[in-house]
């Protein structure tokens, strides 16, 4: 996604993108089962509340909101790998989002947006959220009008329990993006409900889209700095056992929905991104299907 990047109260060590070893090529890995996209929409997410601005969150908030800048410039474009659903190719999109509770952001200037899902002119991005300044939460972040997130729910254990379900080894969330009126632009983002085996409402919203591009994403995103120590960023060392992974991706168009593909959501900004280019020469981008699954991992 063109997005947000940095500010100028933070040192942000320069990345880029070109091929990782492991990284680029198509996977064995097993297209996890995902929730029914048509399944009941009912009730709200229990746990979200209302985003409230705080000294402590406000340094999370602007680093978001500069990482989109940077990518409205295209400058230090290489934050960010996943895929990009053109405009037009669809009015829903949907993932399984990874989380891990035990990752730990270590400098206080850095965050980790992984993943985060957005639908090509839709109200709201849903992003997985890792830093010092909220913790781990997942925000619902308003692009009509509001500019900034507008409902989060911490990585707590109800929400473990209630919201996620194993994907390879580890917990992932479900999240649906629906355009529910045309004339209005009006959008819902819903969490998938293990419990009742529904959807759940997480935030809405009708406007224009502010965000000033033109397609959607649903991608790995970082803001990092180069620890002086190592030569590589701080997360490298602090997401060693991580894994950050999004499947089950999927486009509705027409009341029908169906994986991303490579015709409609290419991998960006490149097929092959160079680990380097992210301060962490470990990393490995897993294109794990064709445009509907990828991990990033080391």
């Amino acid at each position: 996604m063109q997005r947000r990047t940095l500010l100028a109260c933070a040192v942000l060590a320069a990345f880029t993108a070109v091929p990782a070893s492991a990284g680029a090529a198509a996977s064995t890995v097993k297209p996890p089962a995902a929730p029914s996209p048509d399944a009941p929409k009912r009730g709200v997410v229990a746990g979200a509340r209302t985003f409230t601005p705080s000294a402590r969150n406000a340094e999370a908030v602007e680093k978001f909101r500069g990482l989109h800048r940077s990518r409205l410039r295209r400058e230090q474009i290489h934050h960010f790998w996943g895929v990009e659903p053109a405009a037009g190719t669809h009015d829903g999109f949907m993932a399984s989002q990874s989380v891990d509770t035990s990752y730990r952001v270590s400098n206080s200037a850095d965050f980790t947006y992984t993943p985060t899902i957005k639908a090509a002119g839709s109200c709201m991005e849903i992003t997985t959220v890792y830093s010092q300044a909220v913790g781990n939460e997942i925000w619902a972040w308003d692009w009509c009008g509001g500019n900034g997130p507008r409902k989060e729910i911490v990585m707590d254990a109800g929400f473990l329990q209630t919201y996620t379900r194993p994907v390879n080894g580890h917990p992932a969330y479900s999240v649906q993006l629906v355009r529910t009126n045309a004339s209005t632009n009006a959008w819902s983002a819903y969490l998938y409900n293990h419990t009742t085996g529904s959807w759940n409402l997480f935030y809405s919203k009708a406007g224009s889209d502010t965000s000033s591009l033109s397609y959607g994403w649903d991608i790995f995103e970082i803001y990092a700095t180069r620890d002086p120590r190592t030569g590589n960023a701080y997360y490298c060392a602090d997401a060693r056992n991580v894994v950050f992974e999004s499947s089950g991706i999927q486009l509705r168009r027409n009341g029908v929905w169906r994986p991303a593909a490579p015709s409609d959501s290419p991998w960006q900004p490149t097929a092959t991104p160079d680990p380097d280019d992210y301060l962490c020469p470990s990393l490995q981008f897993v294109k794990a299907g064709a445009n509907d699954h990828w991990i990033v991992r080391q």
